[in-house]
């Protein structure tokens, strides 16, 4: 007989990872985003191999089922990652000047 249920202890951890990943992601500077965001569009790739591996490996409906998701919603990370990264660094682009209209007949 267990002590301590391992649900338990993996709700805790589950818990613990989204107060820290909170307060991680909101005091990191500016100049500091796209690089957080490389590393973790990095990680969901990671995810949805393992997601791959579990969902293919996994006997049970239930399994496939929550494998299949869960590759869904990295794949969504991952996409949405790279369209703020990219909408990031075209904030950094140089800024073509206006160039003034030409008056003819002047």
């Amino acid at each position: 007989m267990d002590v301590i249920n391992h649900t338990v202890i993996n709700l805790i951890i589950f818990v613990l990872a989204i107060y820290v990943g909170y307060h991680v992601v909101w005091n990191v500077t500016p100049a500091l985003h796209t690089p957080l965001m490389a590393v973790t569009n990095a990680i969901s790739a990671i995810v949805i191999v393992g997601a791959m591996l579990a969902t293919g490996l996994t006997v049970g409906v239930a399994g496939k089922f929550f494998g299949t998701l869960a590759v869904l919603l990295a794949a969504v990370n991952v996409f949405g990652g790279f369209l703020v990264t990219r909408r990031m660094l075209e904030m950094f682009k140089r800024k073509e000047p206006k160039k003034l209209p030409v008056k003819e007949g002047a």
